[in-house]
């Protein structure tokens, strides 16, 4: 547990706010709803950890909840709107500068929130004053000897090789491989040759209905434990370097802040 006195601290040394997101949603049958939010919150855990001789960091309760219109309608599915994720990144930026912390990283975990995460740090560098970013942990490049276990490659995206081999890491109680079953794979290949595919170059709101039944999008019979240790482990390298990189970035000049004040 973290006290006021332990942010305060972080606030003195130039600290920077690592926030985990991710979703409650559907996982297939082997996956728990929890999944994204239980990756986020675990890699942001482990690069606080890694940096904490050189970098001050406060590690901020993972918000639970992301934006999942792709998953609507499943069971086990509670998403947020657009406007209410903002409105929840806007207030936690609000809390986090009004602690004296000036650099905030959102540690995301799940696919749906990207896009609305740049959003918000542009904001919130506007309406706040402060540095803030966003990064997609599971999105960050493997090792080319794990990228290759991958059998489905690119079509890993959702409760396939990769979530599940973390979670058997993580959390291996809370994943039940009998059940699990490759999906969506051919869904998505039947359709590779259209500019406008789920996954290809141009965006496409994609819901998980058109493409797999069981929710799964990939193939989670591949995953294992120790794929799962060494993925979360090189991400988690690179993570620490990314929270070091924000650490040492310029703060935004105080008059973005004080121009906005003044407006009001």
């Amino acid at each position: 547990m973290t006290s006021s006195t332990e942010v305060s601290r972080t606030a003195a040394r130039d600290g920077v706010a690592l926030v985990p997101v991710g979703a409650t949603e559907q996982h297939g049958p082997h996956l728990p709803v929890t999944t994204d939010t239980t990756i986020a919150a675990a890699f942001a855990a482990a690069a606080s950890a890694r940096v904490s001789r050189d970098v001050a960091t406060w590690v901020l309760p993972a918000l639970a909840y992301g934006f999942s219109p792709e998953h609507a309608g499943r069971p086990g599915t509670v998403g947020l709107s657009a406007s209410t994720l903002l409105a929840l990144t806007a207030d936690i930026g609000r809390g986090v500068a009004a602690s004296g912390i000036r650099r905030l990283l959102f540690v995301n975990g799940h696919g749906g929130n990207p896009e609305l995460l740049h959003v918000a740090c542009r904001q919130l560098r506007e309406q706040q004053g402060l540095a803030a970013f966003a990064v997609h942990v599971p999105g960050l490049a493997l090792p080319p000897e794990l990228a290759e276990g991958v059998t489905t490659g690119a079509l890993d995206a959702h409760a396939g090789h990769y979530e599940t081999s973390v979670m058997l890491a993580l959390d291996p109680a809370a994943v039940e491989m009998t059940a699990a079953r490759a999906g969506g794979v051919a869904e998505v290949k039947a359709v590779a040759t259209s500019l406008t595919r789920p996954f290809g170059t141009v965006s496409v709101p994609w819901h998980v209905d058109d493409l797999s039944p069981s929710g799964v999008i990939g193939d989670p019979t591949t995953a294992s434990a120790a794929w799962g240790e060494r993925a979360f482990a090189a991400q988690t390298t690179a993570l620490a370097e990314i929270v070091r990189a924000v650490a040492e970035h310029p703060l935004p000049p105080e008059w973005i802040h004080s121009r906005r004040g003044d407006a009001e």
